[in-house]
C-alpha cells in the first residue's frame, strides 16, 4: 500500500464515520473529503471538480425539476387519487393498491416527493375505510423505494451503476433495463407486507395529526364558502357581453360579488387549451363563454342569471347539493386568507365598500366573522368593528402585498407559502405530455438521456408546469446534488490509487473460493448494511467501483454485482432514519423504532435472499 492509497482509505473511513454520525451535513462531509484528496495531490483540480459536470449529476438536476412539475400541477395527486378509489374499504386491497400506485409514481420521480404527495391521500383513505393510517403508511414508504428500481431514473443508485458500467467500457443500460429486477423487488415487497402487516399498529386514530393555522380548505369550510359560491356562464347575445363590471353595478343591484372569471384559451399560451383565471376587477370586460364565480345567496344568483340570460351551472342550491367546482376557491395563482383589524386601525367603523381592499389591493371581502357569527351577505354596507376577522380573496401576490405594506391590518398565515402548496390542476395534461415525451425519448434513445431529461425540465418551466425559474430551483434538492457531485471523484481516487483493486481483491480472496453466489451475497450484504448508516447515493458511489473490480478479478460479468449494489443501496427498511420516506411516515403513522425492526428488517433480509437468487438468473455470471 502506497501513501496515496492510505490517505484515500483514511479519508473514506472518516467520511463514512461522519456520514453515520449525522453530526455534519452529508454534502459538507463530501466537500471536505473532496478538498482533502485535492490538496494532497491525489486528485487534480480537474478530476476533483469533474463530478459537477458529470451526466449523472446533470440528470438528477433535471429530474428534480420534472418531478416538481408533476407535483405542482397536481398530476401525481390526481392519478394516485383516481387509482386508489378502486380499492374501496377493504384493507388488503387498499394495501396492495397503495403500494402499486406509489411504486408506479416512484419509478419516475423521487421517492421523497412521492411519499409527500401520497401521504395525505393515504391518510384520508385509511380514515374513510375505518382503519388506522399506520396500517398503510409504512407500506407506502417502502413502496416508494421499491418503485425506484423499475426504471433507470427511479433512484440515484441506478444512475450511479449505469455510469460505472459505461466508464468501465460495458454496454449501456436502457431505460427499462431495471424493470425485470424491479418487478421482482415490487412483487416480493407486496407479498412480504401482506404477511408482515400483522406487526403494524392497529389502534384507531393512530395517524390523526393536528395542523397549526388554517389552510385555504379550512378557511372555506369555516366561512361556509362553498355554500355561497355559484357559477354562471355567459351565453351569446347576453346583455353582459363587452361591458365592464363597473358599468353593471352587480353588487348594489343583486347583492352579489363577482370574485373571479375563468375563460378558455389563455392569452399567455396559445399552444394548449387551458383555463385562464382572473380576479374580477372594475375594468374587467365580459366575454362570451366566460364563467363568472359569484358570491352571495342562491336566490340572488338565480335572479342575476335570469335577468341577463346566463346559464346557472349550479342548478340547485349548494346547501342541498355542493358542486365539486365550488371547491376550486384557491389555486396556485388565486387564494383566500383571513385578515384581522389591528388595534387603533382607521378601518374600524368604516363600511366594507370604503375599506380600499378592492381598489388598492384588488381583494374581495367574502365574509366577516364577528364573535360567533358569520356575515356572508350584504357586506358592502357593513361597518367593520374591532375584533372582526375578514375573509378576503385575490391573487396570492396581492394578499402578500397587503400583509407587508398595510399596518392597519394583520394577515393571518403566510400567503406565499400557502400559494406553493396549491397545485396548478389546469396544467396537469401538459405535465403528463412532457412526462410521456421524456419516457419516449429515454426508451427510443433518439437523443442522449441527459439531453432528454434537460429538454423535459426546460419544457416544464417554459409551459408553466413549474411556476417560474425560482420555483424550479426550489424543487432541486441541492444537498443531494452536491453530495453525489463531490463523491464521484472519491470513486476516481479509489480506482486511481489502487484502493478499489485492494478492497475487491479482499472480497474475492475471502468469498471467491465459495463461488460467485457467495461473492454476490457478500457485496449485497455489505451494501445493505452500509446503506442503513449513510445515504443510498453515497453508498452506491463508494461500492460501485469495488464491485466492478471484484467482478473483473473473479472473471465474472459485472452486471449482477453492480445491480446488487443498486438494489442493496435502495432497499433499506430496518430503520426510520435510513431513508427520508421512512422518516416522513413515522409521525403520521405513530410508529416506534420497534415497528421498523419487526417489519422492515425481515423485509430487508427477505429482499436480500431473493435478489441473490434472482439476479444471476436475469444477469448470468458468465
Amino acid at each position: 500500500m502506497n501513501g496515496s492509497m492510505w490517505i484515500t482509505l483514511a479519508t473514506l473511513v472518516v467520511a463514512s464515520a461522519l456520514f453515520i454520525s449525522g453530526k455534519l451535513r452529508s454534502d459538507l462531509v463530501a466537500i471536505g473529503a473532496l478538498l482533502v484528496l485535492m490538496l494532497m495531490d491525489i486528485l487534480t483540480p480537474a478530476e476533483a471538480l469533474a463530478g459537477f459536470s458529470n451526466s449523472v449529476v446533470i440528470m438528477m438536476v433535471g429530474l428534480f425539476v420534472v418531478g416538481g412539475g408533476i407535483f405542482q400541477t397536481g398530476l401525481a395527486k390526481l392519478a394516485s387519487g383516481k387509482l386508489l378509489q378502486l380499492a374501496g374499504k377493504n384493507e388488503t386491497k387498499l394495501l396492495i393498491m397503495v403500494m402499486l400506485v406509489t411504486a408506479a409514481i416512484g419509478a419516475f420521480v423521487s421517492n421523497t416527493g412521492t411519499v409527500a404527495v401520497m401521504l395525505p391521500i393515504v391518510v384520508n383513505l385509511a380514515l374513510s375505510a375505518d382503519t388506522t393510517p399506520g396500517r398503510l403508511l409504512m407500506p407506502l414508504a417502502f413502496a416508494s423505494s421499491l418503485g425506484g428500481m423499475l426504471t433507470s431514473i427511479g433512484t440515484p443508485p441506478n444512475l450511479v451503476i449505469q455510469d460505472a458500467l459505461q466508464s468501465g467500457g460495458y454496454g449501456k443500460l436502457s431505460f427499462f433495463s431495471f424493470a425485470p429486477t424491479g418487478l421482482v423487488c415490487l412483487t416480493t415487497g407486496v407479498l412480504a407486507m401482506l404477511v408482515l402487516r400483522r406487526f403494524l399498529p392497529k389502534e384507531e386514530g393512530a395517524g390523526k395529526t393536528r395542523r397549526n393555522g388554517r389552510s385555504p380548505m379550512e378557511l372555506a369550510r369555516k366561512y361556509r364558502f362553498a355554500q355561497n359560491l355559484f357559477r354562471v356562464q355567459v351565453r351569446s347575445g347576453s346583455p353582459l357581453l363587452r361591458r365592464t363590471l363597473l358599468e353593471l353595478e352587480i353588487p348594489s343591484r343583486f347583492e352579489l360579488t363577482i370574485i373571479e372569471i375563468r375563460r378558455k384559451i389563455s392569452a399567455k399560451n396559445q399552444l394548449f387549451k387551458t383555463i385562464n383565471q382572473e380576479i374580477a376587477g372594475p375594468g374587467t370586460v365580459i366575454e362570451e363563454d366566460d364563467i363568472l364565480y359569484v358570491h352571495g345567496s342562491y336566490e340572488h344568483a338565480e335572479e342575476f342569471a335570469e335577468q341577463y340570460g346566463l346559464a346557472l351551472l349550479d342548478n340547485q342550491a349548494l346547501e342541498e347539493k355542493p358542486s365539486p367546482e365550488a371547491e376550486h376557491y384557491a389555486t396556485s395563482d388565486i387564494g383566500i386568507a383571513e385578515v384581522m383589524l389591528a388595534p387603533g386601525s382607521r378601518l374600524i367603523g368604516r363600511m366594507v365598500k370604503d375599506s380600499g381592499f378592492r381598489e388598492k389591493y384588488r381583494l374581495n371581502v367574502l365574509g366577516i366573522q364577528r364573535k360567533e357569527n358569520y356575515l356572508l351577505h350584504n357586506l358592502k354596507e357593513e361597518k367593520m368593528r374591532f375584533g372582526d376577522a375578514l375573509l378576503v380573496q385575490g391573487t396570492w401576490q396581492d394578499i402578500s402585498l397587503l400583509a407587508s405594506s398595510d399596518p392597519e391590518v394583520v394577515v393571518v398565515g403566510q400567503p406565499l407559502e400557502e400559494s406553493r402548496k396549491m397545485t396548478m390542476d389546469n396544467k396537469a395534461p401538459i405535465a403528463a405530455g412532457i412526462l410521456l415525451l421524456l419516457i419516449l425519448l429515454l426508451v427510443t434513445e433518439l437523443i442522449p438521456p441527459v439531453a432528454a431529461v434537460m429538454v423535459s425540465a426546460v419544457l416544464m418551466v417554459a409551459l408553466g408546469c413549474v411556476r417560474n425559474m425560482e420555483e424550479a430551483y426550489r424543487t432541486i434538492n441541492w444537498e443531494s446534488i452536491v453530495l453525489i457531485a463531490a463523491m464521484i471523484p472519491m470513486s476516481t481516487a479509489i480506482e486511481k490509487t489502487g484502493a478499489a483493486e485492494l478492497l475487491s481483491r479482499g472480497l474475492v480472496d475471502s468469498l471467491g473460493t465459495f463461488g460467485p453466489f457467495a461473492l454476490l451475497a457478500g457485496i449485497y450484504a455489505t451494501t445493505s448494511v452500509l446503506t442503513m448508516f449513510i445515504s443510498n447515493t453515497a453508498c452506491a458511489v463508494l461500492l460501485a467501483p469495488i464491485a466492478l473490480s471484484a467482478a473483473v478479478q473473479f472473471g465474472a460479468s459485472p452486471y449482477p454485482y453492480l445491480f446488487a449494489v443498486a438494489i442493496g443501496a435502495s432497499m433499506c427498511f430496518a430503520s426510520p432514519f435510513s431513508t427520508p420516506p421512512n422518516a416522513l411516515v413515522m409521525s403520521a403513522g405513530r410508529y416506534k423504532f420497534s415497528h421498523y425492526l419487526k417489519v422492515g428488517l425481515p423485509l430487508q433480509i427477505v429482499m436480500g435472499i431473493v435478489m441473490v437468487v434472482v439476479l444471476p438468473l436475469i444477469y448470468p455470471f458468465h
